[in-house]
């Protein structure tokens, strides 16, 4: 291999986009910030994926529900390195040590 193909493969490899992280809201939030962390990992309309839910809650009932409580507590907000249950769990295993 020649410096240019490495080069290029290695310029290649650093223009792709950083990836993303699903992360709850904390601007765009009504409960939780999980409807808007989902809109901006999907880059869609958050008001669209709001009403998705609702409209999945009616017609699935506590399914959805049971889905947004776990969603709020496994997937972590901005600005924060752990989901509150990781945290919950950790902090529990530090006391019983």
């Amino acid at each position: 291999m020649n410096t240019t193909t490495a080069g290029t493969r290695s310029a290649s490899i650093t223009d792709q986009p950083a990836a993303r992280r699903l992360r709850r809201s904390a601007d765009d939030k009504m409960l939780a910030g999980v409807a808007g962390g989902i809109a901006r990992y999907l880059d869609a309309d958050v008001t669209l994926v709001r009403l998705i839910i609702v409209v999945l809650a009616l017609f699935s009932g506590a399914g959805v529900a049971a889905l947004y409580l776990a969603a709020w507590l496994l997937i972590p907000q901005d600005g924060e390195d752990q989901a509150i249950a990781v945290a919950w769990i950790a902090s529990h295993q530090n006391r019983s040590r």
